[in-house]
Formats: structure tokens, C-alpha cells, sequence
């Protein structure tokens, strides 16, 4: 059984690295821990840049903080202003206890005005989901993405799908050694 170190206690995270894994890995089984562990960026990345590297530092620390694992994920959502609209998306980085990286990201979405108004004002993004959409704690939800698509892509369908794009290096290594 591999173990999965994931730098998150939000179930919408675990539930999606997981799922990656499992469609990537059908044959293996795995066990799966949620941890926080610091992103090292702000709390609400506002550029693509800061997005990654808030994933990737979230990978290292997960595997400084528990070095048993086979694998530590970091997940970090971001935005990023585009053409006077506001962008979001995230990055996933996946580390293997051997050293080796993963990245993929997800497809990206533009945010309503308000929300985008929010943000700009000092919001994270699923606080300010949370004002406009009157919800609470939409993030451990169907965040954003499930909101505005009505639940056609839920928050832990978007992330999945980029944890398996991650993980490619890692289904394929004799192509990127």
C-alpha cells in the first residue's frame, strides 16, 4: 500500500488527490492523510506565479513533515487579474519520496464581478464565494467552480482531473527521467 501525504485537511482536497490517484493507480491501493502544512505564499495567491509556488512549497513541507510517505501533494488555488477580468485556477504539485515532481494545473475560469470586486478588496476567494452566493464554507463544498456550473463540475471533479495530470511523470517514467 503506498502512502499519500496530502498538505490539506479540506475533504474536497483529499477526496480529489485520492481520486486521482486511484484512476491513475487502479491496481494499487493507497492510504491517504490530510496534514496542514504551510504554503509559504499569501492566503490568497493573485498570480500564477505565487499559485505554484504555493503548491510546490506545500508538497516539500508535507514531505519534510512526514518523510515516510510515497507521495506528498500540494494543492493551491489562485487568481490572477487578465484583460480587467479575474481569473482562477490551481496548481497541484505532486512530490514522490524519491525526489521526483509532478505539476499540473486545472483548466481555468473567470469570476463574476462581484466576486472579483472581493478579492481585490482583500477577500480569499471562497470567502467572498460565500458573500455573493450567501453560503458558508463553500471551499469544503463545491467552491466556486460548483456554484457557478451548478454542480456540473464540482471543486473535487476540477482538482481531480489536474492531480492526474500531475501525476503523468509518474505513470510514465521512462519518459521523464
Amino acid at each position: 500500500m503506498k502512502k499519500i501525504v496530502i498538505a490539506s485537511k479540506n475533504p474536497v482536497k483529499i477526496e480529489a488527490a485520492l481520486n486521482g490517484f486511484r484512476k491513475m493507480f487502479p491496481d494499487e491501493e493507497f492510504a491517504i492523510e490530510g496534514i496542514s502544512a504551510q504554503s509559504g505564499v499569501s492566503d490568497q495567491p493573485m498570480s500564477d506565479t505565487e499559485t505554484f509556488s504555493g503548491a510546490r512549497n506545500r508538497a516539500e513541507n508535507a514531505s519534510r513533515e512526514r518523510p515516510g510517505a510515497d507521495f506528498f501533494v500540494g494543492i493551491e488555488g489562485g487568481v490572477e487579474e487578465k484583460n480587467g477580468e479575474m481569473e482562477a485556477f490551481a496548481w497541484i504539485v505532486v512530490k514522490s519520496k524519491g525526489d521526483g515532481f509532478g505539476k499540473g494545473r486545472t483548466g481555468t475560469f473567470f469570476l463574476p464581478p462581484r466576486v472579483a470586486e472581493l478579492i481585490k478588496e482583500g477577500k480569499e476567494l471562497g470567502e467572498a464565494d460565500d458573500i455573493v452566493f450567501q453560503r458558508t464554507n463553500s471551499k469544503q463544498e463545491n467552491g466556486a467552480i460548483g456554484i457557478l456550473t451548478d454542480n456540473v463540475i464540482d471543486r473535487t471533479k476540477y482538482y481531480t482531473e489536474a492531480v492526474v495530470i500531475a501525476l503523468i511523470p509518474f505513470k510514465n517514467k521512462e519518459l521523464y527521467n
